[in-house]
């Protein structure tokens, strides 16, 4: 009777909640302080499916006090979600950058190079900013590096209907560019009072990543359309994305 209990006990504990511990843990931030996407609450509902579907846990937060050292030691990655403007304090800013230069992980998507300008070291994280973007179209995507976690059924070449995003000069000289929009299939002419847009040329990068500050960053252009995120080669990308910020692996 004793070894069948112990083998019983053994069972359980195998089956218990070690055995199907999450890979890790994902703090979702959608604060904004300025233009509000609509696409966010799709967004939200797509990484939720996303943690699901790759056994990993998300935590959703707007209240910027998330960003204190103590409460960051739970993730491995925090993923900006259509942020705009100035939503971290002097002091959540140190945490924040405490937590990359601890090895760990960033995603930016869309809108989350429209924020925080005046913070040098996060649109160095980021890589480029958010200058200005002409009337939603339709354009066709570029596939430039396919060796990147979530990319495998990514088409060398996509149509696909966005927001496209000119961003103002390099901040960080390492980005390694996923896709870029062929300027040649869309008017990228915009003019918003005195600041004018004409297009970035023939490489206009729409997704990139680079290691930064000893943790690592991924940034993704694509997600203005709020049915963008139901869209099964737009949820490879971005889970490929939080994968490798996560994790650092898949490469």
């Amino acid at each position: 009777m004793k070894t069948i209990f112990k083998c019983i006990l053994l069972f359980l504990l195998l089956t218990g909640s070690g055995a199907f511990a999450q890979q890790f843990k994902a703090l979702l931030f959608t604060k904004t302080d300025g233009f509000h996407h609509e696409s966010i609450q799709e967004g939200v509902t797509a990484m939720r499916t996303l943690a699901a579907r790759n056994n990993f846990t998300i935590d959703w937060h707007e209240n910027a006090a998330i960003f204190n050292d103590k409460a960051l030691e739970n993730y491995k990655v925090v993923i900006f979600l259509n942020t705009t403007g100035d939503i971290l304090n002097a002091d959540q800013q140190t945490a924040f950058e405490k937590f990359i230069k601890a090895g760990k992980g960033y995603v930016g998507i869309h809108s989350a190079s429209d924020t925080e300008y005046d913070w040098p070291w996060y649109t160095r994280l980021v890589g480029m900013m958010f200058k200005i973007h002409p009337q939603q179209q339709t354009a066709y995507l570029k596939l430039e590096d396919g060796n990147f976690p979530g990319m495998e059924r990514f088409p060398k070449k996509l149509v696909w209907t966005d927001e496209w995003y000119e961003y103002g000069e390099r901040k960080a000289d390492d980005l390694k560019i996923l896709l870029s929009v062929d300027e040649k299939t869309y008017d990228p002419y915009a003019k918003w009072g005195e600041k004018e847009g004409k297009g970035m040329g023939s490489l206009h990068p729409i997704a990139w990543y680079h290691k930064y500050d000893g943790g690592r960053s991924f940034y993704t252009g694509l997600g203005h359309i709020p049915l963008t995120f139901s869209d099964p080669i737009f949820l490879d990308h971005l889970y490929g994305g939080i994968y490798w910020a996560a994790t650092g692996k898949g490469l």
